[in-house]
């Protein structure tokens, strides 16, 4: 890899680093502007809800103009949505503005990995930006719940008396301007960010065009056997997993007595199980075998059900671990075979876009019902005996309907696989086989070659001669 590609990876740590600690500190201020309970679900509904609304539209726009640059105005939004939240706009609305830089910038960070590098360095970038995603999302979140520690703040306020003598305000306004500083950080990495040289022409500008588009995608997509399952798995996830994120820090605080910034660190464990599990995943689990891990899906919505009789730090920490072992471990495969149908059928760039939409609908869906269980004041125990049995009969219930695909349309399916498996997980000794075939096919017969160099060794030498000076 050159110095342009490890500037792209650069540039996306420190934005993602940014978003994940973004949310704890928009939650803790929340928290000291005394607004209700059920508005902390509803900053991720906010941050969300641009990813649905412009799913058609950002595509086109992170096409229209070099990927570097796209990702500079999109990470001056989000320092800008900090600098408004810092300035006194209610936290909601600051952290959609932020969100809106988000989704403009998720286009382009997934596009420019594909116009920088050749195609056989794909799979090694890809394996760098899941790393450095993990990464971000473990130290965002150690980050955010820092930086509204009472040790953090103490240092803030010695700060705060220095410079302002104690009158600026809140002290997590410093906390804020710790995360618009990563973002600034971000935007700038980003004007150094390699030009692809790629035309940025986009091909329709006409929007309406661009609805019917997308709407033709989403509709092949879950009109597809195999990509209708993969699509429900994921979309169910990543909906459960950003309501998740918010039982996980209310159980944190009501069971374990823990303070807000303490119980992001249950959140970074469910992160580093996720990362076992999705490494356990790619070492056991091929691509023609994923559906099959969708059990695991029920039995990680049975286990949250445990967290209702978890009242001590250890064996909490134990749970988080184990769930997020079994997320990384039927998520990823899942999302392995997605792409790969998508690619297939539409195009790797317009399966992310389907895939977003999807996604982040459920996220937008789930959170809605989550802020009403908290608005009607609800125990934390009974919403996550709910949130648990919600996964667990939603998994069963996809599980199910894979089985009957299988009855009904089997032949169809096993061929769909069987490219799948022949496409991304051939084992060595067919991988041999095919090349030593090719060359076969390109090569001379080794007598001929040895003929040929007899006949080139039999004539003559001769010899050249001087000229005179």
């Amino acid at each position: 890899m050159n110095r342009g590609f490890y500037i792209i990876m650069a540039a996306q740590f420190f934005s993602a680093l940014a978003d994940n600690a973004l949310l704890i500190t928009a939650i803790a201020t929340l928290r000291e502007i005394q607004a209700p309970s059920q508005y902390e679900p509803l900053l991720k509904l906010f941050f969300t809800i641009s990813y649905v609304v412009l799913a058609a539209f950002v595509g086109a726009f992170a096409d229209s103009m070099p990927k570097g640059r796209v990702m500079f105005i999109s990470n001056s939004i989000k320092v800008l949505g900090c600098v408004l939240m810092i300035a006194g706009l209610h936290p909601l609305y600051a952290y959609a503005l932020v969100g809106l830089g988000a989704a403009a910038y998720s286009p382009a960070k997934y596009g420019i990995v594909t116009e920088y590098l050749p195609h056989s360095k794909l799979v090694v970038a890809n394996s760098w930006i899941e790393g450095l995603t993990v990464a971000a999302i473990i130290l965002g979140t150690v980050m955010g719940g820092w930086l509204i520690s009472p040790m953090v703040h103490n240092a803030f306020r010695i700060a705060d008396d220095f410079l302002f003598q104690g009158e600026s305000g809140s002290l997590l306004n410093y906390s804020m301007a710790s995360i618009a500083g990563l973002y600034g950080v971000a935007a700038l990495i980003n004007l150094w960010v390699p030009n692809t040289g790629v035309d940025h022409r986009p091909t329709h500008k006409n929007p309406w065009y661009l609805i019917r588009d997308f709407a033709h995608c989403v509709r092949l997509l879950w009109q597809d056997k195999l990509g209708q399952i993969t699509l429900a798995v994921t979309t169910l996830f990543w909906g459960a997993g950003a309501t998740l994120q918010f039982i996980m820090l209310r159980w944190a605080e009501s069971a374990l007595g823990l303070r807000l910034d303490e119980a992001t660190y249950m959140q970074a464990i469910f992160a580093v199980g996720v990362a076992i599990g999705a490494v356990l995943a790619g070492k056991l689990v091929p691509i023609s075998r994923s559906v099959e891990v969708v059990g695991v899906g029920i039995v990680m919505g049975l286990g949250a059900i445990l967290m209702v009789f978890i009242d001590t730090r250890i064996p909490a920490i134990a749970l988080m671990l184990v769930m997020g072992a079994l997320a990384g471990f039927f998520v990823v495969p899942m999302n392995a075979l997605l792409q790969h149908r998508g690619h297939i059928l539409m195009g790797a760039g317009h399966s992310i876009a389907v895939q977003n939409f999807n996604e982040n609908l459920s996220i937008l869906v789930m959170l809605a019902l989550y802020a009403l269980l908290v608005w009607a004041n609800l125990s934390i125990s009974t919403v996550i005996i709910l949130f648990g049995l919600f996964v667990a009969i939603t998994m069963f219930t996809v599980r199910r309907w894979h089985q009957r695909n299988m009855r009904e349309h089997r032949d169809e399916l096993e061929r769909l696989l069987a490219i799948a498996a022949s496409l991304h997980h051939a084992p060595p000794s067919a991988q041999a086989l095919t090349v030593a075939a090719d060359l076969k096919e390109v090569l001379p017969p080794p007598a001929e070659v040895i003929a040929q160099v007899r006949r080139i060794a039999a004539k003559p030498v001769r010899r050249r001669r001087r000229r005179k000076r």
